[in-house]
């Protein structure tokens, strides 16, 4: 992956309506986890047939979301893919028209209802994860009052500390330190509400 694609936004209508498939999204966040992955690895992953895990994994690649990576095996058969951007930003825009913004929400849709389905199936097993974990593991609300500067702003700090904390992690785990690592899902929301 180049350096110079760290972050890409994504605002064409047919690329919305195309990554909102529910299928395509969870393979698309498997392969931000797995780094490079092939698609009979990650049709066990999602438990779909790798003919239907492999179409889709090319309309991710149409789209630009995904490339071909280097081969990690000597078998010249198998296709590896891996995410040609660190982060993909699909967040509002008031400046969208009416069909890019209905598209733009059921793709934040459908990544809230996996994301939380991630949630609910942690919790099904919360127990039987180490001590350490359970008492790691974090699950907050907080209400408060801020203008939409102060949310913009808190949203950069908040996402700069993520990205050092990423940025730790990979350098870590390319100098092999994978000892009691394990990949760790956040999910932030803030949003105005009237009560």
């Amino acid at each position: 992956m180049a350096e110079s694609r760290t972050t890409r936004r994504i605002d064409d209508l047919g690329e919305l309506k195309a990554f909102a498939h529910p299928l395509r999204l969870k393979l698309y966040r498997a392969l931000v986890v797995a780094r490079t992955a092939t698609a009979s690895q990650l049709a066990d992953q999602v438990d779909e047939a790798v003919s239907l895990v492999s179409y889709h994994l090319r309309k991710l690649a149409a789209l630009g979301l995904i490339e071909e990576a280097e081969p990690q095996s000597g078998d010249g058969r198998e296709r590896w893919w891996q995410v040609a951007y660190q982060q993909l930003n699909v967040t509002t825009s008031a400046h969208d028209a009416p069909e890019t913004a209905a598209a733009r929400l059921a793709l934040t849709r459908v990544a809230f209802r996996q994301q939380r389905e991630m949630h609910d199936a942690y919790l099904d097993v919360q127990s039987t994860w180490e001590p350490q974990w359970q008492e790691a593991a974090i699950g907050s609300e907080y209400l408060t009052e801020m203008t939409a500067a102060e949310l913009r702003e808190l949203s950069q700090e908040m996402h700069a500390l993520i990205q050092k904390w990423q940025t730790r992690g990979r350098a870590a785990l390319e100098a092999g330190d994978t000892e009691g690592r394990e990949h760790v899902a956040l999910h932030l929301y803030g949003f105005p509400f009237r009560t």
